[in-house]
């Protein structure tokens, strides 16, 4: 009986060395990146044992662990990580660790229908800076010639260009160009502000009249300049005006 006591505690023994060598803490190195660059300065923790690490410049760290510990990794960019040591981390004596970073989200942009995005909002361009369209910087680039620049060209201290341009007619044609580009601009505008029904319905065009309608109102040099102020409300006050004188036209031609 007196063998069987001490083989059972010989046994109970070697047990708890076992189970106790199984449950050791070693010494696991380890890696950390993030887009597949190597990071610095994320700290470690192991949330078992309360020990801390913090990464090198190439992404290493060193901690104390065992199986079951759970490591946490965290960073201020990045979006924290859970890692739990299983028994292949303990054999390797290495783990691998893949970070991802933290989505920062933008602060709230309130767009409303009297909202525009332009280049001096976005502080791409200063405010009040001019902008030229297409027709105006082929113009602005051949030059427009005026008659108190001949002064200067006598001088000698302009280009010939701009007079070259005034005499073959280049420059007249420039400046035709911006007028039509300015008369497609305002017809665009119409098109966002009023539908075909506004037109035929409300301001009673026939339709097969219409697109010559907004060409007479864009020739308005009144209604153009109220339709470039943005206003709606004018807007739509004056081309009633010049609607009703366009089908009165429209009833005489058809005598």
């Amino acid at each position: 009986m007196k063998i069987n006591n001490t083989l059972l505690f010989a046994f109970f023994f070697l047990t708890q060395i076992a189970f106790g060598q199984n449950n050791a803490e070693i010494e696991i190195q380890g890696k950390i990146t993030a887009d597949s660059v190597a990071v610095e300065g994320i700290n470690v923790l192991n949330s078992t044992n309360q020990k801390t690490a913090v990464s090198s410049k190439d992404g290493s760290f060193s901690l104390f662990a065992k199986e079951g510990d759970v490591l946490v990794f965290s960073a201020v960019n990045l979006t924290t990580l859970y890692r739990r040591i299983n028994k292949q981390d303990l054999v390797l004596g290495k783990i691998k660790i893949q970070m991802t970073p933290k989505s920062i989200p933008l602060e709230e942009v309130i767009i409303n229908e009297n909202s525009k995005i332009t280049a001096e909002n976005l502080g791409i361009i200063p405010y009040g800076q001019k902008k030229y369209t297409a027709a105006e910087r082929r113009l602005e680039t051949a030059g427009d010639f005026k008659p108190i620049m001949l002064l200067n060209l006598l001088g000698g201290s302009m280009p010939l260009d701009p007079l070259i341009n005034k005499i073959n007619g280049r420059t007249k044609m420039l400046k035709k160009e911006i007028e039509v580009e300015k008369k497609e601009s305002y017809l665009k505008q119409l098109d966002n502000l009023f539908d075909i029904d506004y037109f035929v319905n409300k301001l009673k065009i026939p339709s097969e009249y219409v697109k010559g309608f907004q060409y007479y109102v864009v020739e308005n040099e009144k209604f153009t300049i109220i339709l470039k102020s943005n206003n709606k409300t004018m807007t739509s006050f004056l081309i009633g005006e010049l609607a009703v004188k366009y089908n009165e036209i429209i009833a005489s031609e058809n005598k």
